[in-house]
Parts: structure tokens; sequence; C-alpha cells
């Protein structure tokens, strides 16, 4: 007797669940274990992105910064324990629109990024890029971009051209919750898995796509199973830890690097502020956001851990009066730089190979 559709179905399933099961997939990672130095890097780090948010909301409310603003604050844990782990000259970072954070977390001079946001000539895009197009090719940063999911593609064709030169680099390509839905997105998946292209999918899912909650917009809101039908492994991480970022960034790094090809990292962040300036997030309550920062904050957590190592309060106090100098300098180091000169229109607008 002839077997029924029903069971063929069933059995093909199933075999199908033991090649998932059966298939290599990363160690699972543990929390970095920072020394103490280490942990005070992270600690400033993470301290100069949320300080150098709040000022630049400032501001942008006085209207020195125009067009779009989003801001970083309450995600500073996965942009530094991320780039942290990265060989800076050899990888490539490429970003959304929220970018600032990220090119802090490289290294990049606060006085330029400042220069960027208020449009000035000694912005880091020259001021021609604004807050979400900043960019810096020496960095090996590839933007800041506009464009929702657009840089998922962009990141794959970096993650090809690693491979084709055999620099031995990888690119680490940031997305939201939001763009994760996005057909690009799913396209880059496919032939990065293909060319087993050196590429960390990092999806910082802070909860709301502009001002819609992840579960309302994702059939799937388990967003690390997302590459599973590309043969792509996924990895949920607590994006409020840095060294639980950082032990995950090891792990990610070490796949990639051996060959094995692309591995997604879905960060369970939060954004304390609206998705831009412009947005007063009425869509969530103050009880909401107040519960995270009081549980989950990235800089409060590391400030504890430094506090058990036997750091002071004092030291921290005057690490936090150095990065109030630093910022208060890029701030002031914008509104004195120049605007660029009406000629800079026409300039950095092609690019002429021979």
């Amino acid at each position: 007797m002839a077997k029924s559709p029903a069971k063929k179905t069933s059995k093909s399933a199933s075999a199908s669940g033991d090649a998932v099961a059966n298939r290599e997939r990363p160690a699972t990672p543990v929390p970095y274990e920072a020394t103490k130095d280490e942990l005070l890097k992270f600690y400033r780090d993470m301290l100069l992105i949320r300080r150098f948010e709040e000022k630049a909301g400032q501001l942008y409310g006085l209207g020195l910064i125009g067009g779009f603003c989003h801001l970083y604050i309450g995600q500073e844990a996965v942009a530094i324990g991320l780039q942290s782990a990265l060989t800076p000259g050899k990888d490539s970072v490429i970003t959304g629109y929220r970018d600032h954070g990220h090119m802090l977390a490289y290294g990049i001079d606060p006085n330029v990024i400042m220069a960027e946001l208020t449009g000035r000539a000694a912005g880091i895009s020259r001021g021609k890029g604004g807050s979400m197009h900043m960019f810096s090719t020496s960095h090996k940063f590839y933007g800041g971009h506009g464009i929702v999911g657009a840089q998922v593609s962009l990141g794959a064709g970096l993650a090809f051209g690693h491979k084709y030169s055999g620099d031995g680099g990888l690119c680490l390509a940031y997305f939201g919750d939001g763009a994760s839905n996005q057909g690009q997105v799913y396209e880059s998946f496919n032939m990065a898995e293909l060319w087993k292209l050196p590429i960390i999918f990092v999806i910082e899912n802070n909860q709301y796509a502009m001002g819609t909650s992840v579960n309302r917009a994702s059939a799937e809101d388990q967003l690390y199973r997302r590459g599973e039908s590309f043969r792509i492994p996924g990895i949920q991480v607590d994006g409020m830890d840095v060294l639980a970022v950082r032990g995950a960034a090891e792990v990610a790094i070490d796949w990639v690097r051996s060959g094995k090809g692309p591995v997604l990292l879905e960060m369970k962040t939060y954004r304390y502020r609206g998705h831009s300036m412009s947005d007063p997030a009425k869509y969530r309550s103050r009880d909401e956001v107040q519960a995270v920062r009081e549980k989950s904050d990235p800089i409060d957590g590391a400030k504890d851990d430094l506090l058990k190592m036997g750091v002071t309060e004092d030291a921290l106090k005057v690490i936090e009066k150095e990065i109030r100098a630093v910022v208060n300098a890029s701030a002031e180091f914008a509104e004195q730089a120049p605007e660029p000169d009406l000629a800079e229109l026409y300039t950095d607008v092609l690019v002429e190979t021979y």
C-alpha cells in the first residue's frame, strides 16, 4: 500500500530537522573574562557614547544639528563589545543611520564626528553627510546609510572584497529589527552563505522598528533564527551586557575567520530615546523605559562589576569628568568650525577611474 502524501511530508520534515541538528554550529558563547583595565576601557568607551549622544541631543534642540538625528543611547554595549574584538585597519564596519556610536567605538575623533553632525567642513564627511551618512575609508568604516537595510547588501560586498583580496579581514554589518524584514537582507544572506563570505550579520534588536514593536511586525520574532533557511547559524545575545557581547564576538569572529562563512548575531538591546529626535515615543510607557534603565543599563552594569573589582567611586567620577570634558570640547570645536564653502556643492559627487 502506498504511503500517504502526509506521511511523506512528515518524513521529509523530520529528515530536514535532523540535518539542521547535525550541522556544525559555532560554540555557545560565554561572557568575556575582562581584566580590570579592559573593563575600565569598555566602561569609558560606553560612557563616551552616552555623553556624546546626550550632547548631540542638546545641540539638535538648539538648532545646531539639522535633518534627522538618531541617538544610540541604551545600545552602547553592542558597538563596544563587538568592535573591541575587531582588528583595526583589517576589518570593515558598516551600519545604518544610527551610526554615531559605531564611529566612536572605532576610535574616531569625537571632534570630527560632532563637526559632521553640525554640517561643518571639518566633519568626517566634510559636512555633507550629517548624522546619517558618516564615512571613513581610512578606518574601514563604510557608513552610515539612510536606506533601511541597504547596508546589508553593501556589507556582503565588503566581505566579498575581503575574500577576493585574501586580506584576512571580515565585515561587521549592523542592521535593526525593522530592517530584518527587508527583502535585500535575505538576498544578501543567500549569497553570503553560498560564497562563504567573511561577514558577521548583527541585528540590533532594540524592540521597536520606528514605532512598531518587533512582535507586531515579525512573524518570527526570534530574529537569530532568520538565517537558518540559508544555513547561517544564529546566536541570541544579551546586548545590554558588554561582556556577553564581547564573548559572542569572540565566537563569531573565530567562526568567520576559519572560513566557515557568515554568522548571525541577534543583540537584544533597547533604545531609551525615540526612533529619531522628532519621535515622542508615545507607543511605549515611561514605566517600560525606566524598568530597563533600572534593571539592564549597560553602563551601570559595567560600573557594578568594576566596583566589585576594587575600582573606587572616586576613580569612576574622574572618568566621568574626563569624558564630559572631551564631549564639551567636541561641541565647542563643532560650533567654531566653519561651514563648507558653497563651491563644495560640486565636489565629491563623482569619482572618475581610469
